[in-house]
């Protein structure tokens, strides 16, 4: 039985000019006719299923409609039409940063955003120690929350964030915070997780990420769905060469050339390494 489905899933935004404009000018223009919306469709027509424990990692380049899509399956949007249903309790880790007071100590904020997340002081004094481990925060735990770095912040809400148990759980550049020592501890954390069969989406611009981790994958472009599947290295491959040279496939033959490509770059690139390492030695 699937955990999450999404059939012809399309989101609208609307814009036009009524906050600059005021109620009065606003009711002028509808009646003289003047006044104008505009649509923009961040996604169009997405279609996928998920079972319990997988991962999909969602690809494509900024403006693709990615988190746009995040937020309608964590229940933020609503889809203007088609639909989106998802079993069990969600967690969602979009926005690391937020939900902490820069005023308030990094063991203050501990217990706040734990708090936040619905866990007990109880349950938080028994994995305080722990956090503060995994975020390489022992020596911070007194210091202001402004103080930190943007990157030791990151670390301390991913800890915070890993001690959730969700049947779903949503990442959005998260596993990209701290140094490379870091990315690898949360990446193996992040396995653990996965690794109990909680079914995931991710959103990453590292493709080594996606196929570390994923064994499905959405790609979008422009709000469109170029490919849903789970041939992750192939697609994974066709994916880094479009970004490469732009040419977007339009077709399954189109795809197998793109991940042809790539790989031919790869071997070249190898090549030149065993050229290069011949030469000093």
């Amino acid at each position: 039985m699937s955990v999450i489905e999404c059939d012809k899933v399309s989101i609208r935004y609307m814009t036009g000019d009524f906050k600059a404009i005021g109620l009065k000018e606003y009711i002028i223009r509808r009646l003289k006719g003047n006044y104008h919306v505009k649509e923009f469709w961040a996604d169009k027509d997405i279609s996928f299923k998920l079972e319990k424990g997988d991962m999909l990692g969602i690809i494509g380049s900024n403006g693709a409609g990615k988190s746009t899509l995040l937020k309608a399956v964590t229940g933020i949007m609503i889809p203007t039409s088609g639909s989106l249903k998802t079993k069990g309790h969600i967690a969602a880790l979009l926005e690391l940063a937020s939900g902490f007071d820069g005023d308030m100590t990094v063991r203050e904020n501990t217990y706040l955003r734990g708090a936040l997340l619905g866990y007990t002081r109880q349950f938080l004094n028994e994995k305080y120690d722990e956090i503060i481990s995994f975020a390489e925060l022992e020596e911070f735990q007194d210091y202001e929350f402004k103080q930190l770095s943007s990157g030791m912040k990151s670390r301390l809400a991913f800890s915070i964030a890993c001690l959730v148990n969700p049947d779903i759980i949503i990442l959005d550049e998260v596993l990209s915070v701290g140094d490379g020592a870091f990315k690898k501890k949360s990446g193996d954390k992040m396995k653990q997780i996965l690794d109990s069969g909680v079914t995931g989406l991710l959103v990453s611009h590292s493709i080594s990420q996606v196929r570390d981790l994923c064994n499905k994958i959405l790609w979008l472009d422009h709000g469109k769905q170029v490919a849903f599947t789970d041939d992750v290295e192939h697609y994974c491959d066709a994916y880094e060469e479009f970004l490469m040279t732009k040419k977007l496939p339009k077709s399954q033959a189109d795809i197998d050339k793109l991940a042809q490509g790539w790989q031919k770059r790869q071997e070249e690139e190898r090549r030149k390494k065993e050229e290069a390492k011949a030469k000093k030695s």
